[in-house]
């Protein structure tokens, strides 16, 4: 039975992406799977059942991703003593970690696509995508840096977001991905040096 909710979320994910969120319907996604609509709806009581439990997964694996490299999953007021021992080695290894995620990991990448697609037609939509890719995790490095006393947090924070977003774009774009990859890699290397 976990299989069958995992394969419906993986399924309605790609949909979202690639038509986006409105245009696809219960009936597409139970015929993606090869099942009827009364057969998804025995895992999900509708689309928007669906969504928020997508919603739930990434909330879920973003804490998962900061909670592998010791960082803080949540906000500076809730976990200082965790933002005042973060390190920035382990810091800059997340950041290689999370280009990696959200644009090789196929439900990372999936979500993040549908966000930068949906962004433009649906409010609900906008906010998740500045929560997930924009003034949220900006607002998480930025406290993440004061906390390490690194001067000008904030602006440092969006100078490594600039560079991450640039490249989630490039790759996206390209046929080869390891270049890309490497040249992240190198230039991030060198914004990391230049915190020092």
């Amino acid at each position: 039975m976990g299989d069958t909710k995992e394969r419906i979320l993986t399924a309605a994910l790609h949909l979202f992406a690639r038509d986006g969120y409105e245009a696809v319907s219960v009936s597409q996604i139970a015929g993606a799977l090869g099942i009827t609509k009364g057969a998804l709806y025995r895992h999900y009581q509708n689309k928007r059942d669906i969504f928020d439990h997508i919603v739930a997964r990434m909330e879920d694996r973003d804490k998962e991703q900061a909670e592998r490299f010791d960082l803080p999953e949540g906000p500076l007021a809730q976990m200082e003593s965790k933002y005042r021992n973060a390190s920035l080695d382990r810091f800059a290894d997340y950041c290689e970690a999370q280009f990696a995620y959200w644009t090789e990991d196929d439900f990372a990448s999936s979500f993040r696509k549908m966000l930068t697609v949906e962004q433009f037609r649906n409010e609900e939509m906008q906010k998740l995508y500045q929560q997930y890719l924009a003034l949220g995790p900006a607002g998480y490095v930025a406290d993440l840096f004061d906390s390490l006393g690194i001067s000008n947090p904030r602006e440092q924070a969006l100078h490594l977001y600039a560079l991450m977003f640039l490249f989630y774009s490039i790759y996206d774009g390209a046929k080869e991905k390891t270049p890309v990859r490497e040249q992240f890699q190198k230039m991030l290397k060198g914004f990391a040096e230049t915190l020092f």
